[in-house]
């Protein structure tokens, strides 16, 4: 079974994980029966995701709410996004998953959001509890989609989104340098006005594309009894793409009050 997803890779894309479609539902029937728990099979399941998300983000709230309160500067920031930086590239490209590294990925994922959050609810007040619904909305719709089989992960969707992704990283790059040259004002590191809310918009919705690989390949990792421990990995990717989703609603929530 191959992975689209970077962050997912190193853990699903195993030879000898390969499955076929009705041993695919066969599986997923298996380990999703409420007798094969990841402590009798050894193998994750949708319910170990959900409890490693769910604590990931609750170490991150509490984090970020220590670091809001405190009032930190923007060297907080670097910190924790810098920091969490490197410990996802160790996490994504290790071939055994490390829970500690996640589990601190999180608190530094917390330190930056916080103090992030703070200074943008200080320059625009209610902005951080509208990104939050705006986030928590994009999840539960491209969840709802993707359930219904409105969206999924085939190979065209995977190579369409992973192809704009490309173009979305290499535009924010060239926006960000054009802005050390003065190109642009009042959009902070994108630039011109316009292309600051193209890419605004553009990143909302690849983050919430990104979610769709997200859930397909936590399927088919259950699927093909990956083994319980790799959980950690899974709630990892998750919390990396909501993370990015909701950069992206906060930054475009603030671009749409700027121009009250």
């Amino acid at each position: 079974m191959q992975s689209s997803n970077p962050v997912l890779g190193k853990a699903f894309n195993q030879p000898n994980t390969s499955v076929s479609q009705n041993s695919y539902q066969e599986l997923e029937q298996k380990f999703n029966s409420p007798a094969a728990s990841s402590m009798r099979t050894g193998r994750m399941t949708i319910e170990d995701v959900v409890a490693k998300t769910g604590f990931l983000f609750a170490i991150l709230v509490v984090v970020g709410a220590v670091a809001w309160s405190a009032n930190l500067g923007m060297g907080a920031v670097m910190l924790g996004f810098l920091g969490a930086f490197g410990l996802a590239m160790a996490i994504s490209f290790s071939k055994s998953i490390k829970p500690g590294l996640v589990i601190a990925y999180a608190a530094l994922e917390g330190l930056a959001l916080g103090t992030i959050s703070h200074y943008y609810e200080s320059a625009y007040p209610g902005i951080v509890s509208q990104a939050i619904i705006g986030t928590i909305a994009a999840f539960a719709g491209v969840l709802f989609m993707y359930r219904s089989g409105r969206l999924r992960a085939t190979p065209q969707f995977t190579r369409a989104v992973m192809g704009a992704a490309i173009g979305y990283f290499i535009l924010g790059l060239v926006s960000l340098i054009a802005s050390f040259f003065g190109v642009g004002q009042g959009y902070g590191f994108y630039g011109v006005s316009g292309l600051g809310l193209l890419l605004a918009v553009a990143g909302v919705a690849l983050a919430s594309f990104f979610l769709v690989l997200d859930f397909d390949q936590i399927e088919k990792g259950v699927a093909a009894g990956v083994p319980e421990q790799e959980s950690w990995r899974a709630g990892f990717g998750l919390m990396v793409t909501i993370v990015w989703l909701y950069l992206e609603v906060l930054r475009l929530l603030s671009i749409l009050r700027n121009d009250r």
